[in-house]
């Protein structure tokens, strides 16, 4: 049996440790991530977070952190989507974008109206505003999906009033990468 030299020893070790960390699946390089302090992934959203009056909320954007942006991201995009809504059609909660890429979170009610770090676009009603969740009594929890895209356009160039289609078609060409969180809500 041939006896391996302490360097070759350690490179051996090395890579089976690289292999055995791939196999295990903890092992990835880290890429763009968004959490948020009021659910976790697939969790249920609090329902202050929930649309007014019988929806059972008080209509309070979600807080929203996000992560590991690449690095030519000029500003962030955030939508949250619920696609049960509609009879499986879709619905557009919120959008906001011209997000600075110094900014790394919304606190709950932050997305709430435009301010100088945030433009709120038009919800699925065609206000500019978080639209909170509201699914229909006794419908399966909806799924509530939040995701945040870096894109490399400079804050404050996209204009005001942007709903989600005029949205995608401004930032065609100008995603550099995007992550996404799920809440659940049913009542």
């Amino acid at each position: 049996m041939k006896r391996l030299s302490f360097p070759s020893a350690m490179c051996v070790a090395g890579v089976a440790a690289v292999a055995m960390t791939l196999a295990t699946g903890t092992a990835r390089a880290e890429g763009m991530s968004v959490s948020s302090s009021a659910f976790a992934d697939s969790g249920l959203l609090p329902a202050v977070h929930a649309g007014l009056g019988e929806c059972g909320g008080k209509n309070v954007s979600p807080p929203i952190e996000w992560k590991n942006l690449p690095q030519a991201t000029r500003s962030v995009v955030v939508t949250m989507k619920d696609p049960d809504g509609a009879k499986g059609g879709g619905v557009v909660h919120w959008v906001a974008y011209n997000i600075p890429a110094t900014v790394s979170s919304l606190a709950a009610g932050a997305g709430n109206e435009t301010s100088q770090q945030v433009t709120v676009g038009k919800n699925v009603s065609g206000a500019m505003a978080y639209r909170g969740a509201c699914p229909p009594v006794g419908d399966t929890p909806h799924h509530y999906i939040i995701t945040v895209t870096a894109t490399d356009i400079e804050p404050g160039r996209l204009p005001a009033g942007l709903d989600a289609n005029g949205l995608s078609a401004a930032l065609a060409g100008h995603t550099l990468n995007g992550s996404t969180i799920v809440a659940r809500y049913g009542r």
